[in-house]
């Protein structure tokens, strides 16, 4: 296994246990313990996890807007499993609008070859992965947000204002019972927020590690969402809720 592999199977492990041990990852990957503490070393350098005695912990970042390039490489796996099922949901000559979260774009990846299907987006990635298919890609315009390769603000609003469209694809910080389903920068909230107004189904992308997190900004109720599409069935208590917001959960 390269060391850029084992690493990532670190940050997914930590993502969804909180807490790692030098000795365990040593077995675990068959290496020696030297190379899982240099392995820990540059994750804490990458800012996903802090080290402590004998191990590491998650670093939360559940206020922090991440960079893109950061956020791309976090349950890589989870978010592939996830995008696969949501395609399940998207039909020929669908139109769909889709956010700039890296989870979407996954998505994007696996249906770019589909000509018949129509996206709107204010992600720059996203644009640059359709541009050599024949599919009609309608960008939003406005301000760029380097951070997250996003465009934002009144022009892209104006310009999602225009469509009415199948479908919303939208991806989050966080969803909790509490708080609904929020976003860490508000600037990307009110984005999501309108291509959820223009839809006539909206579809949530959350990998099992969104679930009981909150970010800063609030989003969406439960009562405006069609379909919640995750990699893992979520705990018996969001199975009750989802079914009672009439949420179709997807895993």
């Amino acid at each position: 296994m390269l060391g850029i592999e084992r690493r990532q199977k670190i940050i997914n492990k930590i993502q969804q246990e909180r807490k790692v041990y030098v000795n365990e990852l040593a077995i675990l990957y068959n290496v020696t313990e030297e190379t899982i503490r240099r392995d820990l070393e540059k994750l804490e350098k990458q800012d996903f996890l802090r080290r402590s005695y004998g191990g590491a912990i998650l670093k939360e970042h559940t206020y922090d807007d991440i960079s893109f390039s950061k956020r791309i490489t976090l349950n890589l796996e989870a978010k592939q499993q996830l995008a696969q099922k949501a395609c399940t949901l998207i039909n020929t000559d669908d139109s769909i609008m889709v956010d700039a979260s890296t989870t979407c774009l996954e998505v994007v990846q696996l249906l770019k070859n589909e000509k018949s299907l129509t996206w709107i987006t204010n992600s720059i990635k996203i644009v640059h992965t359709l541009i050599h298919n024949s599919a009609k890609v309608i960008a939003s315009g406005g301000i760029l947000r380097n951070h997250s390769y996003s465009l934002t603000g009144n022009d892209a609003l104006n310009t999602l204002d225009n469509y009415c469209v199948d479908i919303a694809l939208i991806g989050c910080k966080g969803l909790s019972i509490e708080q609904g389903i929020t976003e860490s920068n508000e600037a990307e909230s009110i984005i999501k927020k309108k291509m959820a107004e223009q839809a006539r189904t909206i579809i949530l992308l959350a990998d099992h590690s969104k679930f009981d997190n909150n970010g800063f900004a609030k989003t969406l109720n439960f009562k405006q969402i069609n379909y919640i599409v995750t990699d893992k069935i979520p705990s018996a208590k969001w199975v009750s809720f989802l079914k009672k917001q009439n949420v179709k959960l997807v895993y």
